[in-house]
């Protein structure tokens, strides 16, 4: 997650017209938490796109927050796909849980992710939104189990950021390597937003 909710990469214009209305209102309760880890403008408007692109499908998200990725996801979403996300800290999860009370594709849960992750049947989601350390640095193949084909997982700040913990380039080096030389998935890293990396499932 970035540490800037309101920053646009310049290299890429305003997707503002991508965001969900909820988006601003999620925004400033975030900031009155204090929440320093939203995900950007940019990712969210990726994120919109990527759920469209998956018509009934099951989505996953593996770190809540805030709701801010979440309720792109949502907007991008078919009428009949649906929507399981994953926090451990209900604080902040209320928010989320507020903003798409009425969203009946959206299902909320509070749980360890690699827990949630280990309970879940192989090939039973669509799209994985891997925003936590479960499920991206910790439990990788096993989340990348639960990717049905064609199915796609993305994480997001893989471009140097600046609450990043010592050493943590080596994480995000050793990550995307794994992601490329996986026999099972097509990789693309994208200079997006915080920076992702996107990869699908091959059938």
């Amino acid at each position: 997650m970035s540490s800037t909710p309101s920053s646009v990469n310049p290299g890429f214009g305003d997707n503002a017209g991508a965001l969900p209305e909820a988006w601003r209102e999620i925004g400033a309760r975030t900031a009155a938490l204090g929440f320093d880890m939203p995900s950007e403008p940019n990712t969210g408007a990726m994120l919109g796109l990527l759920a469209a692109s998956k018509p009934g499908g099951s989505l996953l998200e593996l770190g809540t927050g805030t709701g801010l990725a979440t309720v792109c996801l949502a907007a991008g979403m078919s009428a009949d796909a649906t929507l399981l996300s994953v926090d451990t800290d209900e604080r902040v999860q209320a928010v989320a849980r507020q903003a798409l009370a009425r969203d009946l594709r959206v299902r909320f849960v509070i749980a360890d992710g690699l827990d949630f992750v280990r309970s879940q049947a192989e090939g039973s989601f669509d799209l994985i939104f891997a925003d936590a350390w479960p499920g991206k640095y910790d439990g990788l193949d096993e989340t990348l189990a639960l990717l049905a084909p064609g199915g796609l997982y993305v994480v997001d700040d893989m471009l140097l950021q600046p609450n990043w913990p010592d050493n943590h380039q080596s994480r995000v080096d050793d990550l995307t390597a794994r992601l490329k030389s996986h026999p099972d998935l097509a990789t693309v890293s994208l200079p997006w937003a915080s920076g992702l990396v996107v990869s699908a499932r091959r059938s």
